[in-house]
């Protein structure tokens, strides 16, 4: 048996249809071949210094941009592999389309994250890298697939998220826009404390912490918000570049507050209740 002979060997046949070895080796080629041409895009279009039409685009936008043209590109190299193989297109669609349906019914929410999915790639209002917030959850987004997204919060939690929330929910993307986020913590000191030194140390306290902004358009700054039941209370507000562990800047904020204000005899009260006994009902009232 010479080498043509092996080639156009059958391997299947019956009626009209036959498979033969030249098949295998078609569909080898395109897998292969569609599997060397999306490693080599993936190179050209994610590498950090590109000359190319894609250089101007953002690294998220380049990530986002080749998961779609990755996802198109194997769907043309599966139908060119069915092709190839004997199997009409055509007549495979028409002949499933009521099963089609069927499916499509029972898997709209599939579906749903399937077309979020493709939305998400290719709007880029969320990306690889941004820190989100859905349902109350802070996270920092891993990955975008076709039909879910990969999420880590700030416990190094792994959490898989439907893509349809990205769409549909309300979602805060604190990377959006700005690359600095404004935060605040807000403290209480006692009535008749000098509210001067208090502005003074709470200022202190920001301009000591290394993650936080000090440039003059980033300037932490102090609000005197409210004369309260029993305190003064103040928000010291800051810039930082850190948009996923924040809150530890928060708490280290609250110890150095807490130590300049017993350093300087600064008082911090807490809610005190007195109680009336009157006709044997229990009154009580805020002091």
């Amino acid at each position: 048996m010479n080498f043509r002979e092996i080639i156009e060997y059958k391997l299947i046949e019956f009626d009209k249809y036959s498979f033969s070895v030249f098949n295998i080796l078609i569909i080898l080629i395109i897998i292969v071949g569609t599997w060397i041409f999306s490693k080599l895009l993936r190179k050209i279009m994610l590498r950090k210094k590109s000359k190319s039409i894609i250089s101007a685009i953002d690294v998220k936008r380049k990530h986002s941009v080749y998961k779609l043209v990755n996802y198109f590109l194997w769907v043309i190299a599966i139908a060119m592999c069915l092709q190839s193989s004997g199997i009409k297109l055509t007549a495979l669609l028409v002949g499933s389309a009521a099963l089609l349906v069927g499916i499509g019914m029972g898997v709209q929410q599939l579906f749903n994250d399937f077309i979020c999915g493709i939305i998400l790639l290719f709007e880029g209002t969320i990306s690889v890298g941004d820190v989100v917030e859905v349902d109350g959850m802070i996270a920092k987004v891993q990955e975008i697939k076709i039909r879910t997204s990969q999420v880590i919060t700030r416990e190094d939690i792994v959490i898989i998220i439907p893509n349809h929330k990205l769409i549909n929910d309300n979602v805060i993307n604190w990377s959006q826009n700005r690359k600095a986020v404004r935060f605040n913590v807000s403290v209480g000191v006692a009535y008749g404390s000098d509210i001067e030194l208090v502005k003074k140390l709470l200022l202190e306290t920001a301009n000591e912490h290394p993650d936080i902004i000090k440039d003059n358009m980033h300037k932490p700054f102090v609000r005197f918000i409210d004369f309260g039941e029993s305190s003064l209370d103040f928000q010291i507000f800051f810039y930082s570049h850190e948009k996923l562990m924040f809150e530890n800047i928060k708490s280290d904020l609250r110890f150095l507050i807490d130590r300049k204000f017993r350093e300087n005899n600064v008082t911090i009260p807490f809610p005190q209740r007195t109680l009336h006994f009157k006709s044997g009902v229990v009154e009580h009232k805020s002091v």
